[in-house]
């Protein structure tokens, strides 16, 4: 049954409300009476802070409230210490929301900035924007991050920090270094109810920019776009910097939701770019083009890790992807990426390839379904044992027409142009009308079993890839930390040769992967005759192409008659074609230091029957180079033999041209060359010392990576690595002095 409340209750209730607003009154009156007293004591402190942590010079023209929660400044500088102006600002007004002030938290109601210029400075190595990058000095412990929770308040402190109205005038930023300058000047830029606009003038002129678009940061539900006015916008500066080309016509980005709890912020979002085009020479030759490119992106971030979740979707004009990333920080680095496409239309794929990126396959048409899957995992603690799958799988896949470059023909008799440093060299026939060329069944078996073995061993088993070898190389590479593009099998070094330039690119590696699946996948050639082709076409020397030149030019013979040493030496010279001479003395012998590798493919070759077990090098000691070659051979030090032979750069190898003998006149009046002659190659010894130290630092950076921090405290893992630098420069100092001595 429904009480009513005692009056008498009522009463109490409400006399305590109105002293509570009475007190609040008196306080708020005291604080208003003195208010222009606590913001000039916050200048000052701000003013001390700015020089004492940061070395910074903040001066501040006139500060005074203009209402009840909005403060005016005028004539703002800050210049850094013997450096140039940083920031000046002619007025600014700043509007702060009273109610969520009362829970401690500031949120930006109205700015007004009018004739500001942000001014970066890069001159002669010297910044005016370095104090960024200084670390404070920390001589306490300090709890472990949890990045969920400090993403989630870095977020908020962004969005709070975006005024619900803004009203911005004459704001510029450049950017000078020796060699380029970069300057935008927002004209104008305006938020009211909750939509973003503005206009940015570009290097004086050059281009017109907008932002727009719905903004209403408390809400965390922001969508802006920015375009250029008539034209693409470009990007010069970056292109200057980085040698990275890019523009595009409208770049998207959405913040839909941010959430927080289990110990996870999630933050849901969008990012789109239109007729994007990035050019690079590491990335391809050519310019490529993207027509549309967009990801719902679902950010996931917890308390050790940051990652990409897999209800993410990228979409590529026809094509969607299911991405998922995931980084760990601790106690180990973790690395995860999986791809998962689902079924699609062949034909989409191929349409969806950005322009300019697959040139010999523009203009393929297909039919059927693919469906593509990716899965990396790399524990950089055991990183031998990363996990590594790939497989783009088919349902009633064909081709139905060649694009601008036919696969089968390397089925018939065709024309091979090889290329040196980009350029094309002399074409060749390959086909039984050049007398050089040789069929499989005319190559000894010997040859064709110790380059199998050396460099495809799966070769008739496998479908153009080991994936093993993939896994072995992406661990080699992390532990490294380069990129030495392992695992090519005898298909991918064919389609590589047969197809391809010879340009390093990403593109063109991704390509050539593609090139090898369509081969092998749809029977374009038979093993047998990918085989030959492969024999007849890949160089065996400085302008030695094909087996059948390579038997007679190093040992006047047909690839019939080599023998098992023969054909051991020339699979030891194919990933370095053009050091291929270094591999022998001036008398004809091969250089001791090849006889492991001679032991090492013979033993492999006679586990598996195709010759037999020999404890005497496998036919090392009967290898003889041909007479005529062996006056080329200079007296080379075997310490730059052997560096020259694995340097697999075939553009970085030096020509040691042979020693000149005097001529006729010369020895029959008894004078002496008076050309001086080559003098036989040595080692730098500052280069060697230079070589030796990076060695020693690169052990050092590897030893750091693989430091146990399972139950250490940060300031346990920070003695152990600077023990180790210690170590490394104990050994570097060692190294000078002996250098010295």
């Amino acid at each position: 049954m429904y009480r009513r409340l005692n009056p008498k209750y009522i009463r109490i209730a409400g006399i305590v409300l109105i002293c509570f607003v009475i007190i609040l009154l008196i306080g708020g009156y005291i604080a208003y009476g003195k208010r222009g007293a606590m913001l000039q004591s916050a200048i000052n402190k701000a003013e001390l802070k700015a020089k004492r942590d940061y070395n910074l010079n903040l001066k501040i023209g006139s500060a005074h409230f203009t209402g009840l929660s909005t403060v005016a400044f005028t004539d703002i500088t800050v210049v850094p210490e013997n450096r140039d102006s940083l920031l000046t600002i002619k007025k600014f007004e700043v509007g702060i929301r009273i109610w969520p002030l009362i829970y401690g938290t500031v949120k930006l109601a109205d700015v007004n900035l009018q004739d500001a210029h942000l001014n970066l400075t890069d001159i002669n190595h010297v910044k005016n924007f370095d104090f960024l990058f200084k670390k404070k000095k920390d001589t306490t412990e300090h709890a472990k991050v949890d990045l969920s929770q400090l993403s989630y308040n870095l977020i908020n402190e962004v969005l709070y920090k975006i005024p619900d109205d803004l009203t911005l005038k004459n704001f510029v930023v450049s950017f000078t270094n020796d060699t380029s300058s970069f300057r935008l000047q927002t004209l104008k830029a305006l938020i009211r109810d909750g939509q973003l606009t503005s206009t940015i003038n570009v290097n004086n002129g050059a281009a017109t920019w907008h932002f727009e678009g719905r903004m209403h940061p408390s809400d965390k539900d922001i969508d802006v776009r920015l375009y250029a006015e008539g034209k693409k916008v470009e990007l010069p500066f970056i292109e200057k910097r980085y040698k990275l080309k890019v523009n595009f016509d409208t770049i998207s980005t959405r913040l839909s939701k941010v959430e927080h709890s289990g110990g996870e912020t999630r933050i849901y979002g969008y990012w789109g770019v239109r007729n994007l085009l990035i050019n690079h020479p590491g990335l391809s030759s050519n310019n490529i083009i993207v027509p549309d490119a967009s990801i719902d992106a679902n950010v996931f971030v917890g308390e050790n890790y940051i990652s990409v979740d897999s209800s993410s979707v990228i979409h590529l004009k026809k094509i969607t992807a299911h991405p998922y990333i995931k980084y760990t920080l601790n106690p180990v680095k973790i690395y995860e990426l999986k791809v998962n496409t689902g079924w699609m239309k062949g034909q989409d794929v191929f349409d969806s390839f950005p322009t300019g990126m697959f040139e010999s396959l523009e203009g393929m048409q297909v039919a059927g379904k693919l469906n593509y899957s990716l899965n990396i995992f790399l524990n950089s603690a055991r990183p031998d044992d990363v996990q590594f799958d790939s497989r783009l799988d088919k349902d009633h896949f064909q081709i139905v027409k060649y694009g601008k470059t036919n696969l089968s023909r390397l089925n018939g008799t065709f024309v091979y142009i090889p290329y040196e440093k980009g350029k094309p060299m002399s074409p060749r026939l390959i086909g039984p009308k050049n007398p050089y060329y040789t069929p499989l069944d005319r190559i000894t078996p010997d040859l064709r079993n110790a380059v199998m073995t050396a460099e495809d061993p799966s070769f008739y088993s496998n479908h153009g890839f080991v994936e093993e070898s993939i896994r072995k190389s992406l661990a080699t590479d992390y532990k490294d930390k380069k990129f030495k593009r392992g695992g090519s099998t005898i298909s991918m070094q064919l389609v590589k040769n047969a197809f391809l330039s010879r340009e390093k690119t990403l593109a063109r590696k991704i390509e050539e992967i593609l090139i090898v699946w369509l081969i092998e996948n749809n029977h374009v050639m038979t093993k047998n005759r990918m085989l030959e082709v492969y024999f007849n076409i890949i160089e065996w020397g400085r302008n030695v192409y094909g087996i059948g030149e390579a038997s007679r030019y190093y040992f006047g013979k047909t690839p019939a008659e080599l023998t098992l040493g023969e054909s051991i030496y020339l699979a030891s010279i194919v990933p370095n074609p053009k050091a291929g001479l270094y591999a022998f003395l001036p008398d004809g012998s091969v250089r001791p230091g090849l006889i492991g590798y001679f032991n090492l493919i013979g033993r492999m070759m006679a586990m598996r029957g195709q010759a037999l077990r020999d404890s005497s090098g496998y036919g090392f000691y009967s290898v003889r180079l041909r007479p005529g070659l062996r006056k080329e051979i200079a007296p080379v030090d075997v310490a730059v033999a052997d560096s020259l032979m694995q340097n697999v750069d075939e553009d970085a190898v030096p020509v040691i041209e042979p020693e000149k003998k005097p001529t006729f006149f010369q020895r029959l009046f008894g004078k002496r060359d008076t050309i001086p002659k080559r003098a036989e190659p040595k080692l730098d010894p500052k280069a060697k010392l230079k070589a030796d130290i990076e060695k020693i630092r690169e052990e050092e950076r590897k030893k750091e990576l693989l430091i146990d921090t399972a139950g250490k405290t940060k300031k346990d893992i920070r003695q152990e690595k600077r023990r180790l630098k210690n170590e490394a420069k104990d050994k570097e100092k060692a190294l000078r002095e002996a250098l010295q001595q």
